[in-house]
């Protein structure tokens, strides 16, 4: 299974518990884990593989140069390594086909078969939504998209690579970017839902995409949404937002799953 994953150095303890998440849940398949980067050291990499210590998972090193995105707008929470995966096509090797992009802020919960072998047809990407009917439609306006066109978060796509290395337009994303970069809020994802709105295949967000927030969402209650919910039927949960359960300020429900999979010992 191809996995991809976007980060500085900041994140590297956070990557490795995901990734050790990814391994228990999924005791069967091997992973080939690509690491867009521009700055990470082989200690860094040294440090991820110790701390998994498993021959099921190979981390590769793939270093981009920020020239292009120089002028990119970035934040403290939104930094130019967001980006990376718009343009994972252009980098990752011409045999890769697919590949699952995991933000490194979740835990996988159950093996990930089913989202990663779904028919993507002609889309370029599978991802859930987090907002509904009305910020759609604020974001519709606020992007200059067509209305009701849908809006996901970027933090868990499955990513067509062969049909966007023959289709995609590199300098067209830059653009958008350059022309719209004051309207940018959650830049990466703004800019996938813009210019890919017709090409995003919607999956459930409670399912591929769980949250704190969605947990008390009216389309979660009426789905009878609790704890013992996400246990049976959950895949992988997101803590997206500045409310991260390795805090101390953190809140929320789900945070508990966090570190029981942080404490626990990987055993193949």
């Amino acid at each position: 299974m191809n996995i991809l994953v976007t980060l500085n150095s900041g994140y590297i303890p956070v990557l490795s518990v995901m990734l050790k998440s990814l391994l228990i849940a999924d005791r069967k398949n091997t992973f080939d884990v690509y690491v867009m980067n521009s700055a990470l050291t082989a200690e860094e990499f040294d440090y991820v593989n110790n701390y998994l210590s498993s021959d099921r998972l190979k981390l590769i090193d793939i270093k981009i140069d920020n020239t292009m995105l120089a002028d990119a707008p970035v934040t403290d929470r939104y930094p130019l390594e967001m980006y990376y995966r718009i343009f994972a096509a252009s980098f990752l090797p011409e045999n890769v086909d697919r590949v699952l992009y995991l933000d490194p802020d979740l835990v996988v919960l159950k093996p990930l078969d089913q989202l990663y072998n779904m028919d993507l047809g002609e889309y370029y990407f599978a991802a859930a939504s987090h907002v509904g009917n009305i910020l759609t439609k604020v974001n519709n306006l606020r992007l200059n998209t067509e209305d009701n066109a849908p809006y996901i978060n970027s933090g868990v796509m499955l990513m067509n690579i062969a049909l966007l290395r023959r289709q995609q337009d590199c300098r067209r994303v830059l653009e958008y970017i350059e022309k719209y970069k004051a309207f940018l809020l959650l830049p990466d994802q703004d800019v996938i839902s813009a210019l890919y709105s017709d090409k995003i295949l919607k999956i459930d967000p409670l399912i591929y995409n769980m949250t704190d927030k969605l947990m008390v969402h009216p389309d979660a209650v009426d789905r009878g949404v609790n704890m013992a919910w996400v246990a049976e039927n959950t895949a992988i949960i997101h803590f997206c937002g500045r409310n991260k359960p390795w805090k101390d300020s953190y809140t929320g429900p789900l945070g508990y799953i966090y570190h029981h999979i942080s404490a626990q010992k990987l055993e193949e």
